[in-house]
């Protein structure tokens, strides 16, 4: 989607849906939320941050893996940066690229098991939460597609592999 709204040109138009709350975020509800997201799949990643952060009640962790093909595709990236260099008790965003360029610090490739392990909350800490979005393939990969009609759909791939259930994950 962020491609071809890239290419609209001065006077094209787009028709947009929604918003629809999909999620209600309560403050404390879980201890910590992992996020994946793939490309403007960021969109309700960074809407559920700005919801905890202004919050100051609110003590959730939150650790956002953000997956792009390279690193000029990664959106908002300066905000993410600043956002979790003013909230490092609340914040940590983590980038990945499928083509690295020359001095790319971050990771490289699609979000692995061992990415999830290394990152995001473990399976095994109660009132966990992991909030996924992103394209088809990258969906597929990380959690299994939604169910008939949008639901949630049974848990698969890579969160399966390490411990998730359907009960902790969360797919927009």
């Amino acid at each position: 989607m962020g491609r071809h709204i890239q290419h609209l040109k001065v006077g094209d138009t787009l028709k947009l849906k929604g918003p629809w709350k999909k999620l209600e975020v309560t403050p404390n509800k879980y201890k910590s939320i992992g996020m994946v997201a793939g490309g403007t799949g960021l969109t309700p990643m960074l809407q559920v941050i700005n919801e905890v952060i202004g919050n100051g009640d609110d003590d959730t962790k939150m650790t956002l893996i953000y997956g792009n093909q390279t690193p000029s595709d990664i959106l908002l990236r300066s905000k993410l940066d600043e956002l979790a260099a003013a909230h490092p008790n609340h914040l940590k965003v983590v980038y990945t690229v499928d083509r690295p360029t020359k001095g790319w610090s971050g990771e490289t490739g699609f979000v692995t098991a061992e990415m999830v392990r290394k990152h995001l909350p473990s399976s095994q800490h109660a009132n966990t939460m992991i909030m996924v979005c992103g394209p088809p393939p990258m969906m597929n990969g990380l959690c299994g597609p939604k169910g008939p009609k949008g639901s949630q759909g049974e848990i698969g791939g890579v969160l399966k592999d390490v411990g998730f259930t359907i009960e902790q994950c969360y797919k927009f």
